[in-house]
């Protein structure tokens, strides 16, 4: 982990929780619009049985890192790491994993709800971009500025102007047609209050890297730009560990408050080169934001090592 790198964001993070109270709020998420996904194409009888999906499971205090995966060994690997990485973590966190080069998922707690903090902004971004889809238009210079700043330096200002422009009720339609079935907005103004899983985020993730009828390929293009260029100080989280030949897009949230402590989150994808995977780790109860930002680079570090390696096997 790189200390120096995250120190600044936790001193960045007290200033501005200090400024923005319960604002502060993490990455934007795509939606759906008539249909959510693609349907899959019909399996080629040419082509024989597809591998079976094994699968494995690692215990973690009081509940299980529960992995499958098409490659053999991958799942067990997996989800044995990813127990190691969390436990003796103070706090509580969640994780969820794709990647479909190997078919694989991992999930740990996946379903447990947590205050936002900045990772919201990517939903936001989704919501706008769907409504701009919607009415046929392109972003105006004004909303290409604010979402700029939104993502890229995760500006709370920018998020209200953009978050008071949607309205709830229309990231409530983003949010249906993006099926995150468990992600509740934050009440009036209050973006990072937004309630969020591990399960709802990676479903975003998905979203925003593959094609359906949610959100066309320029506006995924869009949101995967912004994503790819945040400011260096922000770079932790799912980077962590990723090749430095492919491309990590990540938007990562911090807030604290007065019950649990710090919120530290992180979600993002890596993409190129042969790489197709993603991953949103949250957390909560963290005594300080840069313990939380440990925590979650602990499991993103293993994920990028094992799926990375089983890259290069594949290559071979």
């Amino acid at each position: 982990m790189h200390r120096s790198r995250i120190s600044t964001c936790a001193r960045r993070g007290l200033a501005a929780s200090a400024a923005a109270g319960v604002l502060l709020t993490p990455l934007a998420a795509a939606a759906p619009a008539s249909a959510s996904v693609a349907p899959a194409r019909a399996a080629n009888t040419q082509a024989g049985p597809a591998p079976a999906t094994k699968a494995a499971s690692a215990a973690v205090g009081g509940s299980k890192v529960v992995c499958t995966s098409q490659k053999p060994g991958l799942a067990p690997e997996l989800s044995h790491d990813i127990a190691g990485a969390l436990k003796g973590r103070k706090g509580t966190a969640a994780l969820a994993v794709y990647d479909r080069k190997t078919r694989t998922s991992c999930e740990f707690r996946a379903g447990a709800h947590f205050d936002s903090a900045s990772v919201v902004k990517v939903t936001v971004l989704g919501a706008l971009l769907r409504e701009a889809q919607e009415a046929h238009r392109k972003l105006t210079s004004r909303e290409v500025k604010l979402t700029t700043a939104m993502i890229t330096k995760s500006d709370n200002d920018a998020t209200s102007a953009l978050w008071s422009q949607l309205g709830v009720p229309r990231v409530k339609h983003f949010l249906a047609l993006a099926n995150m079935r468990h992600t509740v907005p934050g009440a009036g103004g209050a973006w990072g209050l937004t309630r969020i899983t591990a399960a709802d985020e990676l479903t975003l993730m998905r979203l925003l890297t593959a094609k359906s009828a949610v959100l066309d390929a320029a506006s995924r293009g869009y949101a995967q730009n912004l994503m790819a260029h945040v400011e260096a100080d922000q770079k932790w989280g799912v980077p962590a560990g990723a090749p430095a030949s492919a491309t990590a897009h990540v938007k990562n949230g911090w807030l604290s408050r007065a019950t649990d402590a710090w919120r530290v989150h992180s979600v993002g994808f890596i993409t190129g080169h042969g790489h197709d995977y993603g991953m949103t780790v949250l957390s909560s109860g963290n005594h300080t934001m840069a313990y939380g930002a440990a925590t979650i680079e602990g499991a993103t570090r293993v994920v990028n090592r094992d799926l990375n390696s089983a890259v290069r096997a594949a290559s071979h």
